[in-house]
This record gives C-alpha cells, sequence and structure tokens, in this order.
C-alpha cells in the first residue's frame, strides 16, 4: 500500500512516515475495496458471477485502481458471455497500469483470432435481431436467431434468459426449464433465472392440480363394491354397445383430427420454413451487399491506378524520347565531347547543338545543363555567327532566300546584337515575300539599335511594305 501524496510505501501507522499526511482514512478506503474484492473472489469460485460482479464494482468504487478487481470483473463477464464488457474492463485496466499486467494477456487472447472476434461480432448482431423479432411478435425468427447465437457463444445468459422467456410465454415450461438450467450452470445466483423458475414451478403446480382434478373426476364417475374376494368396477354410467352411431363418431373425429392437422399443423410448419427461407435470403443479402461493396472498391482501385498510370506515362514522355531531357543530355553530351577533341571545330559542334530543342532550357532543364549550353555557346558563338552570316549573304546574292533566312536566323540565334544579320534577315523575309516576318524583323531592329543608320532604312522598308 503506497501514499496518495508521495508514493511511498507505508507502514503500520496512520500517518506517512516520509510526507506526514493522514492516511488512516485512505487505508480504510482502500481495506474496504480489498474486503469487496475478496468476497467477490469467493464468490466467483462458487460460480455466484451475479453476486461477484456485485462485489466488484463496490470494490471499485472504493478504489478505482484495483487492478485484480477490474481483472476480475473482466473475467467475470467472460465467462457469463458479455464479451465487449469483459474487454472494456481489460482496456481500463491496461491504461491504468501497462507493465506487468495480465489484462494484456487476456486483450491479446481474443483480439489474436479474428475469427472469434468475428464470432462476438455475428453474437452480438443476432442477438439484437432476436429481440427486434420479439418486438415484432415474430417468434419463430427470435428462436432461430437465439439458437445461432448460442452455438456460437454457449455461455451468454441473457440469451439463454431470452430463449426461456420465449418458451414461457409458449407455456413449453419443459424446454423453458431447461434453458434455466444450463443459466443456472453458468450463474448459481442469477436472480432473473431464479425469477423464472418459480414462474416455471407455480405454472407447473397449476398444471399439476388441474391433472389430479381431472383423474379425480374419472375415479367419480366409476362405482367399486366388492364381491367376495373380488373388487368390481362399475361405471355409474354405462357405455351403450358400440353400434354405428359409434362408428360415425370414430369418422367425424378422424376427420377432425385431419382439418387440425391441415388448418393447424400445417400452417405452423409452413410458417416455420417461410422463416428460415426469409433468414436464409437476408444472410445472402448480406453477403451480396459485402461483396458489391468489394468489387466498388477494386473498380475505384482500378479507375485510381488507370489515371496515375496516365499521368505516370506523360510524365515518362516528357523526359524520355527524342525531345525529352534524356535526349537533350546525350546531345549536349556529345557537343561537349566535340569541344574538349577540337574546339574549333564549330562547325560539327553547331550541327549537334542545332539538334537540340531549345524550348527545354526555359521548362525542364536544370541550372548545370543550362550553364553548360551556354559556355559552349558562348565560345563558339562568335564563329558560329560569322560562319552562318557568310553563307546566308552569298544564298541571298544569289536569290536563294529560304537559305538565307534559315543561315541569317541562325546566325541571329547566336548572336541577337548582330545588327547586319538581323537587318539582312529582314530583306531576306522581304524578298522571299514574307511580307508580316519581314515587318517583325525590321520592327525588332529598330527596338534594340534605334540609334544606327540600319534603323532608320529598316523604318524606310516598313512604311513601304504597309
Amino acid at each position: 500500500m503506497k501514499c496518495y501524496n508521495c508514493g511511498c510505501r507505508l507502514s503500520e501507522k496512520d500517518f506517512c512516515t516520509n510526507c506526514g499526511a493522514d492516511v488512516s482514512r485512505y487505508k480504510k478506503i482502500l481495506y474496504a475495496s480489498n474486503r469487496f474484492f475478496n468476497e467477490g473472489l469467493e464468490k466467483a469460485n462458487v460460480r455466484d458471477l451475479s453476486g461477484a460482479i456485485v462485489s466488484l464494482r463496490q470494490s471499485l468504487k472504493f478504489n478505482k485502481n484495483n487492478i485484480e478487481a477490474r481483472n476480475l470483473l473482466g473475467l467475470v463477464y467472460f465467462e457469463m458471455g458479455e464479451v465487449v464488457a469483459a474487454l472494456s474492463e481489460w482496456v481500463i485496466s491496461k491504461n491504468l497500469k501497462a507493465a506487468k499486467n495480465i489484462a494484456d494477456d487476456y486483450i491479446t487472447m481474443v483480439q489474436a483470432n479474428p475469427t472469434r472476434l468475428e464470432s462476438i461480432n455475428q453474437t452480438i448482431k443476432k442477438y439484437n435481431l432476436a429481440l427486434n423479432y420479439c418486438r415484432q411478435d415474430s417468434i419463430d425468427l427470435a428462436i432461430i436467431q437465439l439458437k445461432k447465437v448460442l452455438s456460437l457463444n454457449p455461455k451468454f445468459i441473457r440469451a439463454h434468459q431470452l430463449l426461456a422467456l420465449i418458451y414461457m410465454n409458449m407455456e413449453d415450461w419443459d424446454k423453458a426449464k431447461k434453458e434455466l438450467v444450463k443459466c443456472n450452470a453458468i450463474d448459481s445466483n442469477n436472480l432473473t433465472t431464479l425469477r423464472y423458475m418459480k414462474t416455471i414451478d407455480n405454472a407447473q403446480e397449476v398444471t399439476d392440480d388441474l391433472k389430479i382434478g381431472i383423474k379425480k373426476k374419472k375415479q367419480d364417475e366409476v362405482q367399486t363394491y366388492q364381491n367376495g374376494n373380488d373388487i368390481i368396477i362399475q361405471p355409474l354410467n354405462p357405455r351403450e354397445p358400440v353400434g354405428f352411431s359409434t362408428i360415425i363418431n370414430i369418422v367425424i373425429g378422424i376427420v377432425l383430427g385431419l382439418m387440425v392437422g391441415i388448418f393447424l399443423i400445417l400452417p405452423g410448419r409452413i410458417q416455420s420454413a417461410k422463416a428460415q427461407m426469409k433468414e436464409e435470403l437476408i444472410a445472402i443479402g448480406e453477403e451480396s451487399d459485402a461483396k458489391s461493396i468489394t468489387i466498388n472498391d477494386l473498380e475505384q482501385d482500378i479507375k485510381a491506378l488507370t489515371t496515375e498510370n496516365a499521368t505516370l506515362k506523360g510524365q515518362v514522355d516528357n523526359y524520355v524520347g527524342t525531345d525529352g531531357i534524356m535526349a537533350a543530355d546525350a546531345i549536349l553530351f556529345d557537343a561537349v565531347a566535340l569541344y574538349f577533341a577540337n574546339k574549333d571545330d564549330v562547325v560539327a559542334i553547331s550541327e549537334v547543338l542545332e539538334n537540340m530543342d531549345t524550348s527545354l532550357l526555359y521548362e525542364a532543364a536544370s541550372e548545370s545543363f543550362k550553364n553548360v549550353y551556354q559556355m559552349i555557346v558562348t565560345d563558339i558563338g562568335p564563329k558560329v555567327v560569322d560562319r552562318y552570316y557568310d553563307i546566308g549573304y552569298t544564298a541571298y546574292n544569289n536569290g536563294q532566300y529560304e537559305e538565307a533566312i534559315a543561315n541569317f536566323s541562325k546566325a541571329v540565334e547566336y548572336d541577337s546584337e548582330n545588327v547586319e544579320a538581323l537587318y539582312n534577315l529582314g530583306n531576306a523575309y522581304r524578298k522571299n515575300e514574307n511580307i508580316q516576318e519581314a515587318v517583325t524583323t525590321y520592327t525588332l531592329l529598330i527596338q534594340l539599335f534605334p540609334t544606327s543608320s540600319r534603323a532608320s532604312k529598316a523604318q524606310g522598308y516598313i512604311d513601304s511594305l504597309q
């Protein structure tokens, strides 16, 4: 026993030797809790489970941290078929004391078996369904559900008691008593069970009295007298000889028996068969709903995976292929190899770089990629510009304006500030009758080089073209 204030172990004194707190009442409370625990343990040992529950609950009222009492209460609930209540007590016990607590083993014992958990779940569902059937006066369906419950959990006392109550309502005293005997074997002092047993005993006494009265009445209908050593029994109303009327009565009795069988017994059989079919249809419907849910989930997963696959494929297409980053990397590597092999061979280097999609430089290329590309272009740019300009100028003079446009464009691409290349590009567009391109090129020249002599000539061409 530990002090509630400092946690130090208490002595036989009425105060804590460590902090000096008054623990006299605290000790009395703990002693009361332990006394009720011992009382509950004794009742549980003689299968007085209901009495054990009362004592153990009283123990926990005095000391909610009484781990032994709480674990024992869970075991008593489990023995009575109340698995959910048992798990609740064990979970609380584990939260109060996480280490070296046997409640952990109890919880693992129940939860480690998925089949057992499903059986417990089905037991609760079917018991609640049986209660609903009773409220709806569907007694046959309720009996079917309760028998299924007891097949899954034979120690479920409440199910035994409900089934016995149904039999009592049907005045089937023998079946009701059989269920209550099972309850008594589990819990020997359950007040509900004892009350039902008392009701059945009283009803059977009334039935026995009625049977005795009928038997006495039959005895009064005969007269006995002794003739010497012989006892002669003579009915007071001697029967008439068997005749035609007797045969008629027998026939009527047979007909009545057939009618009873047809109108009373047969409907009951039909109702029972319908109830069984209804139960099977409900089970099939539940299974079908579960499969439908599974199919819908799988279809959603398929749609999600299809969408994800299309997205990833698009990303791969952007990064792999002739126009992707990986292809651009290969082109750049080739250009770098040529550059380091012979950086004066600007023709070969520029031809390799021309195969690259320069739009990737602004969309997906890394900074290192851009830096290497820019380094090579900056170094070979002036030589490449002169080469493309010379080829373009020769083609322009020969009237090959398409070729001139292509080469002047390359020269401008490598050196955007080359005013001569830009001016002759505009002239090539104008000679090739690409009026819009010519105006655009002249306008760009005027914006970039407004003070150059080429700007005034370009403005004159723009005026004439417009």
